[in-house]
């Protein structure tokens, strides 16, 4: 090696040379269209199999290493002309064709007098391809598909992420079964990606960020999603040191330093690589909390363009905000010292017009606790007006993690919502699979995202003909893991007999599990190995066999997880009876893809709470393949007794192997008296008649509803287009209205303190009849505020023994006049029904009213009613100090930028 620096070295870049017919190649190959379109991956094949392979499905790669007498054969090859030309017509089609979005919301599209809503979805990693490594796992497949299907249904969205010169790690076991891990550079000449370059320069794009002493040059990337831009950002550029270069290097690795970095690198410099290149977002989109400091510049940028303060910037950014939060423990949350904040960050408090403590309270979610790390997702929850988890039940456990941002909201109205995941169809559904879908139920079954109807003809499909494909799937994917055994069991260093014997314990006609996903100790990537003489009877039964199929990866400081898969190992080679459970080494992309498409149940073992969505099930359903998993995640919602099956019922335990015990026992139970009979029970003609019911029940219901498809239409029908609605309100006129919206806050947060329910009644007596109206009075103090400035609720439900209202709703009081009483209080009345027999209750509430406070509500500002003196009432807390004390200390700093 000659290293950088010894010696002047000049380089240039070696472009594939096509003859003229096969040009169209070019184009297919650098776009990423053809990751989801089976005939166009089949042209590649067509060209060298084995160097289609030996690339890692590689299209880019290929066609600068396929030998030039065949480029020179099949460009006279009529047959191949004649694909690539429907497959390249196929494209330019999908790139031009008018879309679900264009049809659905024509008033959000550019006009003469607007620009139309634009998009941008940052996020740390983007799984769309097994060929370019920038992905870990979930996050990175979920940020992928998001992308397809945004191209598929026309969205108006651009995308942010980083360009790791190593991506993540690459994953081998040592003889012992223990994790290994390599950072291969990733060849990016031969990736299919472009440098964005300035047409006014000739030069690529570039954008600085501030780190401390230094300025750090970014470079502009562009990678093609079908209609959709991904824009990646490299600091890997000759201006910068050796340090900074290293930067980009590996995705979530190196220490606490290059994490902050890495996400200034994204957050900051996102945004002004945005502003450089010409887009323009009207909405912003933060895909987990690893782009928040975006927030930071964006506010300083409305500061400079406007000549507003803090709060007014905040305000106006907010507004266009989303963000999505991906972790249901705080301790899975990137988080930073005030040191470290204030080293790296400390310089842009002047253009933000606070202090650095006023800076540090954004990532507090207690901001009177001075020693509290600074949260990235606090940040991304106090600049966005928009927050959601992914699952139902992902966002019932957000609402209770993030509930103290929002002191005295109950927890049922934490201003947190959620988008359920999903998958893009055509990325995942084996080719075979869309062939038989595209028969019988038409060509776009995967397009309209609101179409569920056109999924009852899989009914349609014969059992006979899905059976068929479903045994050559199972085959396909056995026999690519034999192949793939031989090579690991060899690289460990054992014989040709040892990895023939390995591979030879697999069968394609038996019942096979498939269990693939990070393994992190939460998961239970060992929760089937819980009873190993359990475990063995059931792998040693002839009659009905079973073999299993294990992929993943632990982060590589995650000793704990290394040490589940080291035991999963150990346990496959400690008896012959456990000789089909099989560990499958460098879990990516393309492992999962052969995986969801070939196993028949897929397993999912989380503790319950733990798992945010999870999307490998959503996958496998797709395929035709069964789960059986905990109700976590997705499938809390998902689950139905006709499409798959549930371990347990929802229980949740405070003793982890209590839990263990009891989880594993019920796995058996369902393997032992229901899925291995109904799957080994056949017909005269050999087909197991329930299981393939099952299967139809699973494709059918679940399909449409966890695709990606229908996810990014909920995004833009419930977050995005009322995003861009109000932010783009906020804006216009130079920020006139977020200055009258920030004025109002600062207004209700300055007389807040005067505001108090002073009394309710009601004339309803101890007992009152099923159904009858309770009307209640209220008399409230607003302190200075009038009517038109609060909301004055009826908040209403059960009452437990413990005095505590559950299953509450509210309603709207209504004031009995504008003006003010005589004592300076307001009478509001209002009612309910006690639509059920029990103990009910109420109370009264006053929160601020605004109609540009959606989707969000104003920290600390609500105060409940506390009860006629000596009357303890049903209390809630007011912590209304919280923003007072942001008022104090930014107040200052901000009058004076004015």
């Amino acid at each position: 090696m000659l290293p950088a620096g010894q010696a002047s070295i000049r380089s240039f870049r070696v472009t594939p040379n096509l003859p003229e017919p096969l040009r169209p190649l070019l184009e297919i190959a650098h776009n990423l269209w053809w990751t989801w379109h089976p005939e166009a991956v089949r042209l590649f094949k067509r060209l060298d199999r084995d160097l289609w392979e030996s690339t890692h499905h590689n299209p880019v790669k290929l066609l600068g290493q396929v030998d030039q007498t065949l480029l020179d054969k099949m460009a006279r090859d009529q047959a191949f002309l004649h694909e690539l030309q429907l497959v390249h017509a196929k494209l330019k089609y999908h790139l031009e064709r008018a879309s679900w979005f264009q049809r659905q919301f024509p008033q959000h599209l550019p006009g003469p007098e607007h620009d139309g809503a634009r998009i941008a979805y940052f996020c740390a990693e983007f799984g769309l391809t097994e060929c370019f490594q920038i992905y870990s796992g979930g996050l990175g497949g979920l940020s992928g598909d998001h992308l397809k299907s945004a191209s598929e249904l026309g969205m108006p969205l651009c995308a942010v992420g980083l360009l790791y010169r190593c991506g993540y790690f690459h994953q081998y076991l040592s003889a012992d079964g223990w994790q290994q891990e390599t950072y291969p550079e990733q060849d990016m000449p031969n990736q299919p990606l472009h440098r964005l370059v300035d047409p006014s320069t000739g030069e690529q794009y570039r954008v600085t960020v501030e780190l401390p002493g230094r300025q750090v040059v970014v470079g502009v990337w562009r990678v093609h999603v079908g209609r959709v831009p991904l824009y990646l950002l490299d600091t890997n550029m000759p201006e910068n040191s050796r340090e900074d270069r290293e930067i980009t290097r590996t995705l979530y690795g190196g220490d606490i330093e290059t994490r902050i970095k890495q996400e200034i690198v994204l957050g900051i410099g996102g945004f002004r690589a945005l502003e450089k290149i010409g887009e323009r977002p009207t909405v912003y989109h933060m895909n987990e909390g690893h782009a928040a400091f975006l927030a930071l510049e964006r506010i300083a940028r409305l500061r400079e363009l406007h000549n507003v303060s803090f709060e007014e910037a905040r305000t106006g950014a907010a507004a266009a905000h989303v963000f999505t939060t991906h972790t249901p423990v705080p301790a899975g949350i990137d988080r930073f010292s005030s040191d470290l904040i204030s080293r790296y960050l400390g310089h842009m408090t002047e253009r933000l017009g606070t202090d650095l403590e006023g800076l540090l309270m954004l990532g507090r979610t207690n901001v009177f606790d001075r020693a509290e790390f600074f949260s990235m997702a606090v940040l991304a929850l106090r600049t966005s007006q928009f927050c959601n988890g992914v699952s139902r039940l992902h966002g019932e456990v957000s609402r209770q993690m993030w509930r103290d941002v929002w002191p005295g909201v109950p927890e049922p109205e934490v201003p947190v919502g959620h988008v359920t995941n999903g998958v893009h169809p055509r990325t995942w559904i084996s080719a075979q699979l869309m062939g038989l879908y595209d028969r019988y139920l038409g060509p776009d079954w995967a397009i309209d995202p609101e179409d569920f109807r056109v999924w009852d003809a899989v009914d349609e499909i014969p059992d006979d003909e899905l059976w068929r494909l479903r045994r050559r799937q199972r085959e396909k994917l056995i026999t690519w893991v034999r192949g793939r055994l031989r090579k690991q069991y060899r690289g460990r260093g054992a014989s040709h007999e040892e990895a023939d014997r390995a591979a030879g314990a697999l069968d394609p006609d038996v019942f096979t599990i498939g269990f693939a996903r990070r393994f992190a100790t939460y998961k239970r990537g060992t929760l089937l190995m819980h009873d190993k003489e359990r475990l063995k009877a059931i792998f040693s039964n002839t009659k009905r066999p079973v073999q299993l199929l294990i992929a993943g990866k632990a982060h590589p400081a995650d000793g704990p997880g290394k040490e589940l898969i080291r035991e999963i190992v150990k346990i496959a080679d400690s008896t012959p009876e456990l000789r089909r459970v099989v560990f499958i080494e460098d879990y990516d992309l393309d492992v999962a893809r052969r995986m969801v498409q070939g196993c028949d149940v897929w397993l999912n073992t989380p503790r319950r709470g733990m798992e945010a969505s999870g999307t490998s099930g959503m996958k496998a359903a797709m395929n035709g393949v069964l789960n059986v998993s905990i109700l976590d995640g997705w499938w809390d919602e998902a689950f139905d007794p006709r499409v798959g099956f549930a371990i347990g019922k929802g229980e949740f335990y405070n003793e982890s192997h209590e839990q263990d015990a009891i989880e594993s026992r019920a796995l058996y139970d369902l393997l032992e008296r229901q899925i291995l009979p109904e799957f080994y029970d056949r017909d005269e003609g050999n087909l197991p008649r329930k299981w393939l019911a099952r299967m139809k029940h699973s494709i059918r219901a679940l399909t449409p509803a966890f695709s990606t498809n229908r996810m990014v239409a909920d995004y833009a029908m419930q977050y995005y287009l009322v995003a861009h609605g109000l932010g783009t309100r906020l804006a216009a006129d130079h920020m006139a209205l977020a200055r009258d919206f920030a004025a109002q806050v600062h207004r209700i947060n300055e007389l807040w303190h005067g505001v108090a329910v002073r009394s309710a009644a009601t004339e309803a007596g101890a007992q009152v009849p099923v159904r009858s109206h309770v009307r209640v009075k209220a008399e409230v103090e607003l302190g200075g505020l009038t009517p038109r400035d609060v909301r004055v609720q009826l908040y209403h439900g059960e009452v437990t023994s413990l005095g505590d209202m559950v299953n509450c709703t509210w309603t709207d009081m209504r004031p009995v006049s504008d003006t003010l009483g005589a004592d300076g209080i307001h009478t509001y009345t209002g009612e309910f029904e006690a639509d059920a027999s029990g103990r009910r209750g109420f109370t009264v509430r006053v929160v601020p009213k605004d109609d540009r406070l959606v989707g969000t509500l104003l920290p600390g500002r609500i105060t409940w009613y506390r009860g006629d003196p000596g009357s303890p009432g049903i209390r809630y807390g007011s912590d209304s100090a919280w923003a007072h004390e942001i008022e104090e200390r930014r107040a200052p700093v901000a009058t004076s930028t004015h």
